[in-house]
């Protein structure tokens, strides 16, 4: 893919290091001269731009390409960086930096963001993830779809351990997409039984994230 990010900061540098070393094209752009450290990432292309410019973008060649994300530390950038990528240009899809927790209901499909990465409520999401068990937690959303990706990882007395996942009744918008197991990550087949321990990953709307909750749960909640 062709990725462009706006904002060399340590982050965008970071992301284009990690996508680099993937195989994709990316470029790096930021409005401020002490922002383009080429030595730091001499794989990317560099631009210094103002990415909130239609004429920045252009020269970026943002129409041609499939991912574009808004990574500056001024969440103002970010969105209208995510609003001329999907309004004027129609990437396929914009991932957009969540600097200040504040901000983050802004962040939506109006100002053309696809998903939103808050790290305080990642950060968050990865303690509780970390200490729950029996409960379910929201580590992602995916604000274009409203769905969300979440975990749960199964006690022993869940009431669905032993049963395999294609017998389990998984609430309608909710799909199974991955299952944790002493290190291994497994994709799930309708023959594959659900042990205790299992952390459960899920793509599920947020309606029914509670039903979810209620079929995994252990039967003694007190």
């Amino acid at each position: 893919m062709r990725v462009t990010i706006a904002g060399a900061g340590a982050v965008g540098r970071s992301i284009a290091v990690e996508l680099l070393e993937n195989g994709h094209e990316v470029l790096l752009i930021d409005i401020d001269p002490r922002a383009i450290k080429i030595d730091s990432v001499p794989r990317a292309e560099w631009l210094l731009a103002d990415a909130c410019e239609i004429s920045s973008l252009d020269e970026a060649g943002l129409n041609g390409c499939q991912v574009v994300i808004a990574a500056s530390g001024d969440d103002k950038v970010n969105l209208v960086v995510s609003l001329l990528a999907k309004t004027e240009y129609g990437v396929p899809r914009v991932v957009a930096r969540v600097n200040h927790p504040k901000n983050e209901w802004l962040f939506n499909e109006s100002w053309g963001v696809d998903v939103a990465v808050s790290t305080p409520r990642l950060l968050s999401a990865l303690v509780e993830e970390a200490v729950s068990v029996g409960d379910l937690v929201r580590l992602m959303t995916f604000r274009q779809g409203q769905a969300n990706l979440v975990e749960l990882t199964l006690a022993e007395d869940a009431p669905v351990v032993g049963q395999r996942t294609g017998s389990v009744p998984w609430p309608v918008d909710s799909a199974l997409v991955a299952i944790l197991r002493e290190g291994r990550v497994l994709v799930p087949s309708a023959d594959d039984p659900l042990e205790a321990g299992d952390e459960l990953l899920f793509v599920a709307s947020q309606e029914v994230e509670q039903e979810l909750t209620e079929l995994l749960s252990a039967h003694d909640r007190s």
